[in-house]
C-alpha cells in the first residue's frame, strides 16, 4: 500500500509520509488515524514555516533526507545547482566557546570566556556532556547535576539578594520582584526567544505564562508542604498579606492586558507587541515599588536596623 501511494502520488512522497497517509486510512482503528493525521499536520506546518524561512531539507549522502529537529536548521547554498550539496563541515564555535580550555577568537567572545571561566571551568568538570558519544548513555547524570547546580545557584541568588536589600534597607518584597524574579525568569526568557526566532509564537507565549503558573503552584507549594509536613509538623508559614493582595490584583490587570494586547495585535509577536509589554512591566514594577513602600497606603512596616 505504501508502494502504491508513493508511485501513484503526483508530489512523490517520502517513504515515512506515505506511511503516514496509509495509517489514516479505514484499515486502521481510530486513535492510530488520528494520531497519524495529527502528525502529518505537524509535518506539514513544519514545511509551511521553512518554506517561509526559505530553507528547505537537503538529502544527504545515504538517500536520506535531514530532519530539521531543536532549532538546527540545514542552510543551503543558493549557488549550488538543484540536487547537488557541497559537504558542510563541522562548526565547533560554540562548543569551543563552552570549553574552559579553548578560547575564543573574537574580542567580544574572548572577554566573555575571560569573566566566566571559573563557572564554565565548575560546570565542565562535574556535568557530563551529552553531546558526546562517550556520555550519550548518562543523560539523566547530566539532568540531576544540572538541576542540583541550579538549586545551588538559587540559594546563592537569594541570599545575596537578601543581605543586599538589608544593607541597603530595601524591603524583600521590593527585592523579590525585581532583582530575584529577573534573575529567575532569565532562562525562562532565553527559551522563548529561541522558540520565537524558530517561528514557534504560540510556545513561547504558553512558556511564559505556564513557567508562572509552575512557579506560583509548585514553586511556592513544594517549599511549604517540606516546612509544614517534614521539618516542622502541624507549623504553619506567615506572610504579609497586606501588600500581596495589591501584587495579586496587579498581577491579574497585568496578565489581562497582555492577553488583551496579543488579542489586539491579531496574535503576532512583533516589536509594537514587545514595547507593548515592556511599558506594562515598567508600570507594574512603579505601582509594585511605591505600594510596598506605603506611598497609596500602609502596608510594611519600617525595616528595623542595628547600631553600628
Amino acid at each position: 500500500m505504501v508502494d502504491e501511494v508513493m508511485s501513484s502520488s503526483p508530489p512523490k512522497f517520502s517513504f515515512p509520509e506515505a506511511g503516514l497517509r496509509v495509517m489514516i486510512t479505514n484499515k486502521f482503528g481510530p486513535r492510530t488515524r488520528l494520531r497519524m493525521a495529527s502528525r502529518i499536520i505537524i509535518n506539514e506546518r513544519q514545511r509551511l514555516i521553512n518554506s517561509a524561512n526559505g530553507v528547505s531539507r537537503k538529502p544527504l549522502q545515504n538517500g536520506r533526507q535531514e530532519n530539521i529537529k531543536n532549532g538546527n536548521v540545514p542552510m543551503e547554498n543558493p549557488e549550488d545547482p538543484p540536487g547537488e550539496q557541497q559537504p558542510q563541515p563541522p562548526q565547533p564555535v560554540e562548543a569551543a566557546f563552552l570549553s574552559p580550555f579553548s578560547v575564543p577568537e573574537a574580542r567580544g567572545d574572548k572577554a566573555k570566556w575571560v569573566f566566566t571561566w571559573p563557572l564554565i571551568f565548575l560546570l565542565g568538570v562535574t556535568i557530563p556532556n551529552c553531546s558526546k558519544p562517550r556520555w550519550e548513555k548518562f543523560f539523566m547524570v547530566t539532568f540531576l547535576t544540572a538541576t542540583l547546580w541550579i538549586a545551588v545557584f538559587s540559594y546563592l541568588m537569594v541570599w545575596l539578594v537578601t543581605i543586599i536589600g538589608y544593607t541597603f534597607g530595601i524591603p524583600d518584597v521590593i527585592m523579590g520582584i525585581t532583582f530575584l524574579a529577573a534573575g529567575t525568569s532569565v532562562p525562562d526568557c532565553m527559551a522563548s526567544l529561541i522558540v520565537a526566532r524558530q517561528g514557534l509564537g504560540d510556545m513561547a507565549v504558553s512558556n511564559t505564562i505556564g513557567s508562572n503558573v509552575f512557579d506560583i503552584l509548585v514553586g511556592l507549594g513544594i517549599p511549604w508542604g517540606l516546612q509544614t509536613m517534614v521539618i516542622n509538623y502541624g507549623s504553619t508559614v506567615k506572610i504579609n498579606s497586606r501588600g500581596l493582595v495589591y501584587s495579586v490584583v496587579l498581577l491579574l490587570g497585568s496578565v489581562a492586558l497582555t492577553v488583551l494586547g496579543i488579542h489586539l495585535n491579531k496574535w503576532r509577536l512583533d516589536w509594537k507587541l514587545g514595547v507593548y509589554v515592556l511599558v506594562l512591566y515598567a508600570i507594574f514594577l512603579c505601582f509594585s515599588i511605591m505600594i510596598e513602600f506605603n506611598v497609596f497606603t500602609f502596608v510594611n512596616l519600617p525595616m528595623c536596623r542595628e547600631d553600628d
